[in-house]
């Protein structure tokens, strides 16, 4: 019997056996060098460095006293940094070589920074922002580097604007990472510390970078140092060995929620792929039999030796098929697939593997790609599509209303986009079924007009009244996907109001930040203004930012390297179009009103103003711009 069939008969013996903990060793794998140091893989790389040289901690200066910089890297909770008062102050750690820097925290004191940048370096001299923070509320702040250039020796904390009068303290600077496989001519894990990817990741905290840092917890149990996709099938994860590299043997550290199936591949270019290793029928079906409780299970050891030597630069786990578990039982459910660890043993690659340079700000001009002012006295249908409950889209967020093409609730007049939800005591009976005591429209652009950065505004007024749910918004265009869905595609609400007259709110949704998760924030009217009267909403959208308006005043600005390293997967890279609906009720007025009667977020006085006529969305004119 080969080593392979000799493993895959312990697998299929083990799982047959209704194991819930597995663990296969097989034979001894080569072990794992040491980083330099001999620093674990979750050790603060700042505090050992100052441990074993004080003077590795420098500052622009200090507030005196006891408040030096190695009071942030003296493993102390009660001591404390304290910079001189400026704002541009600055601390830094020499972390004594080069390493693959995968995580900072900053814990703030009283006297914390409103602006600030982390950045990193390989001589201390030239730098580059791993993290950019421009609404700093103290606390902790854990940074993580992923998909970014974070290969250096030094990193320091450099301040652009204090929050208090005083310097900026820190009580910790803690700094994670590991220093990259080098190219090797024995066998070794190529894959350490190397730049991870994945199509899917569930949020800054699970990259797939957590799946190449050297952790694998005891027990393969726990949230630490782990890859999670999120809740889909067709999920993979890869690695740049930097160089053509002689693959021999892959090991797969999963936590409880493992593929029951899925493939092994290899790439010299990133883009084509060769299968060199899947689970037989037989083992699939009894990985797939193995049917666990969530939070009970460990998680799986797949110790893979490939049948013959693989060469390429590039290695991916293909999930083809979740392992389920029972939801209770006999239901069962399915999660995303989590990997602690994945480690490729060959010969061959290199220490020189970086992730690509961040994208830079738009420049030029910009022009109208799109534009309606609503002129004449019908909807231009070559411009928008007119979403039906029932056809186009079902029900969604608990709301009350279905969405209808009908000229009682959506209708152009005196130039004006105009949308009144109707009340219906008796129901509407929407197509495919489903009885609705009110009606409402909903528009978008999406079989016209798809776009990929851009200024997107609108002029509008509203009514006030709680539970009304009027609504300007972008959607990915790949929402329909199966593969994608929401949240991965991307919503950028532009305004929202859901019947308070004194304020809007704006939000970005994405993996890692979707519906009360969200980023965004309220804006709060003038004295004299409400939703009542007309404004102008706004968002400019480029491949660094969002930032939304209203009236040419900025309200919130959503950087992209602040997305990524605290919350998510950047989701706004591609295509996204316009909607303009009206909803009533559900789960955002809801929240707010606490009403539950007699429609969910919709009160009867409200209802009494739908039913009276007396609640439209009306719309100027809507634009999209582009920089040419």
């Amino acid at each position: 019997m080969t080593e392979l069939s000799r493993r895959n008969a312990l697998l299929l013996a083990a799982l047959t056996a209704g194991a819930t903990g597995l663990t296969l060793t097989g034979p001894a794998t080569p072990a794992r060098a040491a980083a330099p140091g001999g620093l674990a893989w979750d050790a603060d790389w700042a505090a050992a460095a100052y441990a074993a040289d004080p003077a590795a901690a420098t500052a622009s200066g200090t507030e005196g006293g006891p408040f030096g910089p190695g009071a942030a890297f003296d493993n102390n909770a009660g001591s404390r940094f304290s910079s001189n008062f400026a704002d541009d102050a600055w601390i830094r750690i020499d972390l004594g070589s080069v390493i693959r820097i995968t995580q900072v925290v900053l814990v703030w004191e009283a006297a914390y920074g409103l602006k600030y940048v982390v950045e990193v370096s390989r001589d201390g001299v030239a730098w580059q922002s791993v993290y950019t923070e421009n609404a700093g509320t103290g606390g902790t702040t854990t940074v993580h580097t992923h998909p970014q250039p974070a290969l250096g020796r030094y990193v320091r904390m450099r301040g652009l604007q204090r929050a208090t009068p005083y310097g900026y303290s820190l009580y910790a600077f803690q700094v994670y990472g590991g220093a990259p496989a080098p190219a090797s001519t024995t066998t070794a894990d190529l894959a350490l510390n190397h730049p991870g990817y994945s199509n899917y990741y569930q949020d800054a905290g699970h990259t797939p970078l957590h799946a190449f840092d050297g952790g694998v917890p005891a027990g393969l149990t726990g949230d630490a140092t782990r890859w999670a996709s999120d809740w889909n099938d067709h999920r993979w994860i890869a690695v740049d060995l930097g160089a053509t590299a002689r693959i021999t043997a892959v090991d797969l550290h999963w936590e409880s929620a493992y593929a029951v199936d899925y493939q092994i591949q290899v790439s010299d270019d990133n883009q084509n792929w060769r299968t060199v290793y899947q689970p037989t029928a037989a083992q699939v079906a009894a990985r797939d039999a193995n049917i666990g409780t969530p939070g009970s299970s460990a998680g799986l050891h797949d110790a893979i030796t490939l049948a013959a030597p693989a060469t390429g630069r590039y290695v991916r786990m293909l999930g083809l098929r979740r392992r389920r578990f029972y939801n209770p039982a006999p239901a069962t459910a399915q999660f995303g697939y989590s990997l602690y660890e994945f480690q490729v043993w060959g010969t061959g690659g290199s220490a020189a593997a970086e992730y690509p340079a961040p994208p830079v700000e738009s420049t030029g001009a910009y022009r109208t790609v799109f534009f309606d002012d609503f002129a004449g006295t019908n909807l231009d249908r070559s411009k928008w599509r007119v979403v039906v409950t029932g056809t186009t889209m079902g029900s969604v967020n608990g709301e009350s209303q279905a969405y209808v093409d009908d000229p009682s609730t959506l209708k152009v007049a005196d130039s004006q986009l105009l949308i009144t939800p109707r009340y219906l005591p008796g129901g509407y009976n929407a197509p495919g079924g489903g009885n609705y005591k009110f009606t409402s429209a909903r528009i978008d652009t999406s079989t016209a007009v798809n776009f990929t950065y851009g200024r997107v505004s609108a002029r509008i007024k509203m009514p006030a009244g709680l539970g009304l749910w009027p609504a300007f918004w972008l959607l990915g265009s790949n929402v329909d996907d199966p593969d994608v869905s929401w949240p991965n595609c991307g919503e950028t609400d532009i305004m929202e109001n859901i019947g308070y007259a004194d304020w809007t709110s704006s939000a970005l949704h994405g993996p890692g930040y979707s519906a009360d998760g969200n980023i965004g924030a309220l804006q709060h009217f003038p004295a004299g203004q409400d939703v009542t009267g007309w404004h102008v909403y706004a968002v400019e959208w480029t491949p660094t930012a969002m930032r939304f308006s209203v009236d040419g005043t900025q309200t919130l600005e959503v950087p992209r390297q602040k997305t990524l390293a605290t919350r998510g997967a950047w989701a706004f890279d591609h295509n996204q179009y316009v909607i303009i609906n009206f909803a009533l009720g559900g789960a955002y007025p809801a929240g707010w009103n606490k009403v539950t009667t007699p429609f969910w977020g919709l009160p009867q006085s409200t209802v009494d103003q739908v039913a009276a006529g007396a609640a439209t969305l009306a719309v100027d004119w809507v634009r999209v711009e582009q920089r040419a």
